[in-house]
Formats: structure tokens, sequence, C-alpha cells
């Protein structure tokens, strides 16, 4: 009952058999379906009293003993799915990129600042509704700017309270009282509900609602209970979180990003390729582990590592300081930012240079090791160390030879070469266990897998990062690898499945083995669903000059998903139909200075890498995109990049945003025409199941107080 009348959309729904609505909706009826009238329930027995039934009514039964604690449900079940749906927030490839992550989930993509406008825009100053919202993101830090600049903090607390609860009160609208009491702190929930629903042109209520403003002043609470008012504010104007992959990687507060989202009200993710990445290593995948510290090394991002996860490097720069002291590293320099260059003398590049080259070798053996032992993998192709000629300081690729740029590596075996020596081994060892063994890193995954999947299915959606492979003649493209011939939704399963092997597993079992294999394959095999690509090119860009050697061809799914009736197939696939359905990817970003757009296939498609990460906004020429889907629209929202968080909080700079209603609902959307109006019904139904086993005497009720 809680549940229900929180209406929280955080529930996985993940069945797809049919389920008739008894409310109208035109957004995506599975076919069958006889929808009512719009409003017009069906308020009748779904399964009677029969045998096999009456059991489950008998446990239903000591939640509502008898016909009036059963009607009192029905009624208020019935109510909330009368209400407008939740807002959804769509977020993907944020890479790391914490202050800009943070600002986005503070300000909902421009939600708040949108209700602020629509309240205050022909009254407040445009100055004072700038600090309005910018206190609303970052409450704590905005406040002690205004208390050290300010001299009547009384009456500046006692206007910002009545402008705070008219935002609240506009953002809280469309929720049940009891789901908005419940989102309140405890210590002030009388308080917050009493000022959101007292009606201020009441002269009694006035002096009531004044007199409860002034002894927050004067107890000196004002402080916490305009924080407090904030977060609640925050929570209210986005119902429920999609993160749509790769939270890892590029930018340095990936682990910062997680404790927000622990801390989140109503998220799901979708793994993205560098989340799996995180995962692997996580689970003791001794490749993602490397895979793991050469990226973070290549651009200089160790912070999460060493500060973010507690995990020592010494190891590494130990064995890299002895083993290739003497070695040629200007290939595996890192990429340092220009703002950081003058942090770093050339001895200490140098050093990270050394260090990214030995993790590098080690990770091409292990990845040659994984190849090998994988043949269904289908990436022989991909095993080069055996290719090299040192003598020539050449590869041969696909039967071409390439000249190489750095050949000196003093712990390749040319006759073994995906052999490690007993340092590599014991190196890769305590690293790994350093994975294993830090306990934050290990919460965070943790959370990855309880709230995170390959896909989701949600409120008509269908939620990826990558891509759902096909052949370049537009069919699902088939794997067997540890299945047999799965493709398409059964290939995900397949995926999601495998990938929570490579956790939960028993250490040491084939199961956990297989599945840590999986992981990388999903990181980085060809066409895999997370990384759809057909190939990724480290050694190449490593080591090669010939950039056309570089390229990473994507899969044909990313031609066809331009094309109505392919997004249409696949949305049908995971039981969606209807003119409202929608794929929703990330992965790859959008080059709007090309003119790129982010809605493939007609409007069934919309890519909405995040752009979060620094590196790919030359390239894109924005900071990327979000979705809003509220209960009359959904609304892409392009974003310029973050001036950083002190700048928004001393300049009250909020990031430059372009909303666009991409998509119109006929009506209104109301709860009852989401999934979970889909389960409040089936609620519905079992309730009236009850009320006519109470009626018939085949339960009998239970009056006592």
């Amino acid at each position: 009952a809680d549940a229900a009348r929180g209406c929280s959309c955080s529930g996985k729904i993940r069945e797809k058999r049919p389920i008739p609505l008894s409310i109208s909706t035109k957004l995506c009826d599975n076919k069958g379906s006889n929808p009512k009238p719009k409003g017009e329930l069906q308020l009748k027995a779904a399964k009677g009293t029969s045998p096999e039934n009456l059991h489950y009514l008998k446990m239903l039964a000591k939640q509502y003993p008898n016909v009036q604690a059963a009607s009192t449900e029905i009624i208020n079940l019935q109510a909330i799915l009368n209400l407008p749906k939740g807002t959804e927030h769509f977020i993907s490839d944020v890479h790391g990129e914490y202050e800009a992550f943070q600002h986005i989930l503070n300000s909902a993509s421009g939600v708040v600042r949108e209700k602020i406008d629509d309240l205050f825009g022909s009254s407040v100053s445009r100055a004072d509704r700038d600090q309005l919202a910018t206190l609303i993101y970052y409450p704590r830090d905005k406040l002690e700017e205004i208390a050290r600049e300010t001299e009547d903090m009384r009456e500046w607390y006692r206007i910002t309270f009545h402008r705070l609860i008219e935002v609240c009160r506009l953002v809280s609208s469309k929720y049940t009282r009891s789901k908005v009491r419940k989102a309140m702190p405890q210590e002030y929930a009388y308080i917050i509900d009493e000022m959101l629903h007292t009606h201020y042109e009441d002269s009694d209520k006035r002096d009531y609602y004044e007199n409860i403003i002034n002894t927050i002043i004067d107890i000196d609470r004002a402080s916490n209970f305009l924080i407090e008012m904030c977060e609640l504010i925050k929570r209210m104007a986005v119902d429920h979180l999609h993160l749509v992959g790769d939270i890892f990687d590029r930018g340095p507060g990936a682990d910062v990003i997680l404790d927000s989202l622990m801390d989140y009200h109503s998220v799901d993710i979708q793994w993205g390729n560098h989340d799996i990445l995180w995962m692997g290593a996580a689970s003791g995948s001794r490749t993602l582990v490397a895979t793991v510290l050469a990226n973070s090394l290549r651009y200089n991002n160790l912070d999460v590592i060493e500060t973010g996860y507690g995990i020592s490097l010494r190891p590494l720069s130990v064995f890299a300081d002895e083993v290739y002291r003497d070695s040629d590293v200007k290939q595996f320099a890192v990429k340092i930012a220009s703002e950081e260059e003058a942090h770093y003398t050339e001895k200490g590049k140098l050093q990270l240079a050394r260090m990214h080259k030995a993790i590098t070798i080690l990770l091409f053996k292990l990845e040659g090791q994984k190849i090998l032992r994988n043949p269904g993998f289908g990436m022989e192709d991909r095993l080069l160390l055996d290719k090299i000629d040192y003598e020539r300081k050449t590869v041969n690729i696909n039967g071409t030879d390439y000249p190489l740029e750095d050949t000196d590596f003093p712990t390749v075996d040319p006759k073994d070469p995906y052999a490690l020596t007993q340092e590599e081994d014991q190196l890769i060892n305590q690293l790994t266990r350093s994975f294993l063994h830090s306990e934050k890193l290990q919460r965070h995954v943790r959370f990855l897998y309880s709230k995170g999947s390959i896909y989701r299915v949600f409120n008509g959606n269908l939620l990826f990062h990558g891509c759902i492979p096909m052949t370049e003649d537009g069919q699902l493209m088939s794997f067997s690898i540890g299945c047999k011939n799965l493709s398409g939704k059964e290939f995900l399963d397949y995926c999601d499945l495998t990938a929570r092997r490579a956790y939960y597993s028993k250490p040491g079992s084939k199961e956990r083995e297989f599945g840590m294999d999986f992981l990388w394959f999903l990181w980085a095999g060809r066409n895999s669903p997370i990384f759809g690509r057909d190939r990724m090119t480290t050694f190449e860009r490593r080591l090669i000059k010939d950039e056309d050697t570089w390229t990473e061809p994507k899969n044909a799914y990313y031609h066809y998903y331009n094309d109505p009736a392919v997004c249409d197939d696949l949305l049908r696939q995971f039981g969606l139909e209807g003119p409202h359905c929608h794929i929703i990817n990330g992965h790859v970003p959008v080059k709007s200075k090309k003119g790129e757009s982010p809605i493939k296939g007609g409007g069934k498609l919309l890519v909405i890498d995040g752009g979060f990460c620094k590196a790919y906004q030359k390239t894109t020429g924005i900071a990327g995109y979000t979705l809003i889907y509220n209960s009359a629209c959904l609304r892409l929202v392009s974003h310029q990049p973050f001036g950083g968080r002190d700048n928004a909080i001393r300049g009250n700079q909020d990031i430059a945003s372009t909303s666009v209603i991409f998509e119109r609902m006929e009506h209104r959307m109301k709860i009852a025409e989401t999934d979970v109006g889909r389960q409040l019904q089936e609620q519905i139904r079992d309730l009236m199941d009850l009320l006519a086993a109470f009626r018939s005497g085949a339960i009998v009720e239970d009056h006592k107080e």
C-alpha cells in the first residue's frame, strides 16, 4: 500500500505479456488490448475465489482484513491512477564529469528554472530569479555566500521562504499528498505540509503562516530548514532518473557521481561499455583491471583510482621504473590537460609514460590469452603480438605489413608473446587484489548490478546504451558465445545474465571465469551490443602511425536505425508498439556542429549521449543532450559546456540550454497509462477478488481494532 500511494516508478517491469488496460490510452497499447473509454474502471473480480487463488487472497486479507479496508485501498489506488504521470529525466555518458552531472541533476535539465520563471517571471527580477535557482541547486554553498553579503538576513529569509514554498507547491502539485509527505524531511514534515496547504489569502491563515516562518527564524533553524526545502524541490521536480550508461572514465569523479546516484530517490542504469569495464575489474578480471589502468594512465585520470577508491599504484610504478627504465616510451606519453601541465615535471611525465607502457604491454598479452581461450569470440585477427617482425619492425595485420613506431618490449618473448613474465604475473595479481578489496568500489559495483541492466523497458521506451547488433543486410546478428544462435532481445537477456554471473558466481567456478571473459567481450568484443564496433584498435593507435589502421567500424545498427520500419521492428521485439514508443540510446556523440540530429528513425529513436566528456565537445560542438518526459510531452534539451561549480555558485551561472518539445501527447498522460499504473490496476483487481471472497463468505472478515 505504501509503494502504491507513493507511485514510485523504480519497480522493474520486465514482463512482456499483454495486460488489458482499464483506462484508455493511445500510448503503446499492446496488440489485442481493448481499452474502455477514458476514466472508466473495470471494477470486477479478475480471478474469483478459485482454490488456487484463495491461498493468495488469505495472505492479502492479513493486510486488508475486511471489506472497509479493501474498499478504502481500491478508492485510494483508483485516485492515484488519475494523477498525471511523474517526470522522467534521461541522462547518458557522463564519463566522470561530476560537476556538470551534478548541475544537470540539480537543475533537472532546466525544469527547476522553468518553474521559477513560470511563477515569478513577471514579478521578480532576473537577477533574483537567478539567485533563487542557484540557491535551490547548491543550497549550502549559496547560503554561505548570501549570509556574507546580506545585512538583514531575517528579511531575506522571510522573502525566500515564501518563494521556496511557492516553487515547492508547484513541483509537487501532480503528486498525492501522501507521496509528498513521504519525501519530506521527517523533522520538518508537519511544518512543510502545513505551509504547502495554507491558503495565504485567508487573513487568519496568513498570520498562522507568518508565525511559522518567524518561529523558524527565531529559533535559529532557518538555514537548516531552507536547505531541506531546496532538497525537497529537487526531489519533487523529477520522479525518476534514467542513466543510459557510461558513468566511468575520462573525467575525475565517477565515484562522486555514484555516491550521488546511491542517494537519489529513484533511478535505473543501463550499463555502458565503460561501466562494464569497471564492473569486470571489480569482479576480479585481470584483463579488465589492466584495461582500467591503461585507460586511466592514457588520460592521466588517476585520482578516481588512488583517491576515489584507495587503490595504490605504487607496485606498477616500481615495476615500470625497474623494467622499462631504459625503454623507449615516447609512444606512451600520457595526455595531460593544458591547465595541469605546470604541475608535472619532465621526470613525472616520464614515470607516467613508463607505467602506461608497462600496463599496456601486459594488457596486450592478457587480451591475447582471452582470445585464445575463447574461440567463440571470433577475434583471432586481433592477435597481433605474434605478428610482429622485430628485425623489420613491422606487424602484419590482415595480410598487410605496417611499420611500428616502437618494438622495444622487454617483457615480450617472441617465441611465446602472450606469456606473462613472473614479475608481470605477480604485479597484475597484486593490482587485481586491490580492486577486489576496495570497499568503496565494491559497494558502487553492487549498486550498478542492483540498479542496472543491459537494457530497460519503461513506460513505452526501450533504453540501452549501445546497439542491437545487426548484419550488413539488415538482419539481427546471431551469436554463439556460450550460447547457441541467440540474437536481438534473447541475446541481450543472455548478456545480462552472464554479466551477473561474473560477479555473483562462486570465485573460481567455471560460471564466474567465463562471466569475466564475457565482460571483456562486452567491453571490446566484435559487435558487442554495448561496444557496437568491429574492433578496438588500441594496439594500432599506440604503435602504428598510419591512422587508417585506427578506424573502428560501427555495427550496421548505426546505419539502419535511421529507418523508422527497423526501429518499429526492434521495438516490437521488446513488446512495444505505438506512436509514442521510442528507442533511447547513448554511446555515440551527436556531431551537432556538423548538422547531425539526435532524432533518428523518423522520431522513433533518440540519441542522448550527454557529451559531458570535454574531449568530445570539440567534435560535437555542444555538451550533448538530455531528455525530459513529463505527462504532456517529451523534450530534448541541448546543453553548452558547463563553466564549473564555483562559477555557478558565485555568479549564478546556469548551463546554457535549449529545450525543444520533440513530441506532444494527445492528452495529459496519467499514471494509469504507465508501467506503475498497470501494477496498480493489477492490485485493484486482486482487491476486487478479495472483496468478492469476503462477500461470498469464502474468507471471514476481521473487524478487530
